[in-house]
């Protein structure tokens, strides 16, 4: 029996009762707000990294390692909290790394060069990975299929302003402090939301729906999911996804800044203006899944990606300037709007019993992929032919695993979890 098959028969939950289903837009600020502590932390920091640089004494390669420490942070962590919050529920872990994120971005404020800053980015990424493992593992406690797509998409509009705000919230601040000051801001951030958390959050996982047993379980359960050929080719077609959405975050600042010559705050408003066509695809998302299934729709966002990120090469060859190269990265950004929420509803939609560990694997590889794409445009030259070659590599990646492993024209869809409204 095939692997899609042998996902159709397996039970999506295991008995117990069945949480209570909040309002979605409510579901979705609050998670939003959460999960949005991570592209906050990713990118407010970009328009600073060439004073980073100089401060420190440093090259521009050992800084963008702070990014990557940053995403490894957030793959590895993931790995951890993901069953750890099946077997303790969601809402414990979640709290506890928000509060090492707060920790983490106070100590920046005291880092005495790149290597102790690099550590501290670590941990940053380790507390962000709380919110996302957990935020995903939410929405599957209560959404499947269609569903759980729309949830997404809509949690992806709230996190959204965070990488549209992040990097002009980041220049701004640098009119009136040091690049330090943007970590003080980050600290409060977590402040404000372990205030939320407290009041807002409530349980997803009932006690009699977690998985206890220790490290042995948890090597069993990672196994398992290594073993279903279609999950494992869609967190693939995830984490190569990401890979070239990283490229852009890793790259954008020098090539706006330092190959086109923009100063830190039109950095930030370009960028924003970028992450727009982001938040309008996610947004899109819903109304054409009225329509197609979520494997159609990442399908064909996946191929018009990489024909767009083809497309952003040979325009950066050619040297066709700034709108040019604005124009490609767009339409890049806008494809990835379309296949970011709907690969991780598929890939989690027959792991309701696991959806912790189902999820970290997911965000685990999403984010150690693109740790270990994104300084490849600094090593080949942080100019826009560098981004877009690989943009356009790791797409073309994704294109080929989802058409040979995935198959999404063979994915059935699972029903929804009876949850009660």
């Amino acid at each position: 029996m095939t692997a899609v098959a042998d996902q159709a028969t397996r039970p999506s939950a295991v008995p117990g009762p069945a949480p209570h289903r909040p309002s979605t837009a409510r579901l979705a600020l609050v998670l939003g707000a959460f999960v949005a502590m991570g592209p906050l932390t990713i990118d407010m920091y970009l328009p600073a990294l060439p004073t980073i640089r100089e401060e420190l004494g440093t090259t521009s390669a050992q800084v963008q390692l702070t990014l990557t420490g940053t995403l490894l942070g957030l793959a590895l962590g993931q790995l951890v909290i993901g069953p750890l919050s099946d077997a303790v529920g969601r809402r414990r872990p979640l709290l506890a790394g928000t509060a090492l994120h707060v920790l983490a971005s106070l100590l920046v404020l005291v880092a005495p060069g790149i290597a102790v800053l690099g550590v501290l980015r670590v941990l940053q990424g380790v507390g962000c990975a709380a919110a996302s493992v957990v935020a995903m593992a939410m929405v599957r406690d209560l959404f499947a299929g269609r569903r759980a797509a729309t949830m997404l998409s809509r949690l992806f509009l709230v996190m959204g302003v965070a990488p549209v705000l992040a990097p002009t919230i980041g220049g701004e601040l640098l009119r009136f402090t040091t690049w330090r000051g943007v970590f003080a801001v980050l600290a409060g951030y977590g402040v404000v939301l372990l205030a939320l958390g407290a009041w807002a959050v409530r349980e997803t996982l009932p006690a009699g729906r977690r998985r206890r047993g220790g490290i042995a379980a948890t090597v069993g359960t990672y196994r398992s999911l290594l073993g279903d050929r279609t999950y494992l080719g869609l967190v693939l077609v995830a984490g190569l996804g990401m890979a070239a959405l990283f490229t852009y975050v890793a790259g954008s600042s020098f090539v706006y800044q330092r190959q086109f010559g923009l100063d830190e705050q039109q950095f930030g408003l370009l960028f924003g203006a970028g992450a727009f066509w982001l938040i309008a695809a996610t947004q899109l998302n819903p109304v054409l899944l009225r329509r197609w299934t979520p494997g159609q729709v990442l399908l064909a966002a996946t191929t018009a990606g990489t024909v767009a990120a083809g497309t952003l090469a040979l325009t950066a060859v050619a040297d066709a300037g700034l709108p040019a190269v604005a124009g490609a990265l767009w339409a890049v950004l806008f494809t990835a709007g379309l296949a970011l929420p709907n690969a991780p509803a598929l890939a989690l939609a027959q792991y309701g019993d696991r959806a912790g560990a189902a999820a970290a694997l997911l965000g685990a590889v999403q984010f150690g992929v693109g740790a270990a794409v994104s300084p490849a445009v600094g090593l080949l030259g942080n100019d826009a032919v560098a981004m877009g070659a690989v943009m356009a590599v790791v797409l073309a990646l994704a294109l080929g695993v989802l058409l040979a492993v995935v198959r999404p024209w063979q994915l059935a869809e699972p029903p929804e979890p009876a949850l009660p409204r």
